[in-house]
């Protein structure tokens, strides 16, 4: 009844450190292979994270004024954690992950030509 786990196989025998290898690889994400898709979908996958981003970074900055603001009495503009905050944030991870599967898909093409 016992799992033996001296072995370095997994469940379809494929090794660990082969699995390892493919989430580190080029193309792969954190073992998703994003090499393989498509402008369309590269273009949607890159604004929805430049999105989620902008999103996350608003609601952290949110707190932080809220927290700054019970407890120094003062009274900041909540305006300012989309302006300041989300805004730069949100801009700057949707260009890197449009570059990012850009040149994935640049070099996809360029491979098969």
């Amino acid at each position: 009844m016992g799992v033996d786990v001296s072995s370095d196989e997994g469940r379809d025998g494929q090794t660990i450190a082969g699995e390892a290898r493919r989430t580190l690889g080029s193309g792969y994400l954190f073992g998703v292979p994003v090499g393989g898709l498509g402008w369309f979908a590269s273009v949607l996958i890159g604004l929805a994270s430049g999105f989620l981003a902008f999103f996350l970074a608003t609601f952290c900055a949110i707190v932080a004024v809220l927290i700054l603001n019970s407890t120094s009495h003062n009274q900041l503009d909540y305006a300012l954690t989309y302006r300041r905050v989300g805004l730069p944030i949100g801009a700057a991870v949707a260009v890197l992950a449009l570059s990012y599967l850009g040149m994935l898909w640049v070099r996809r093409q360029i491979r098969r030509a």
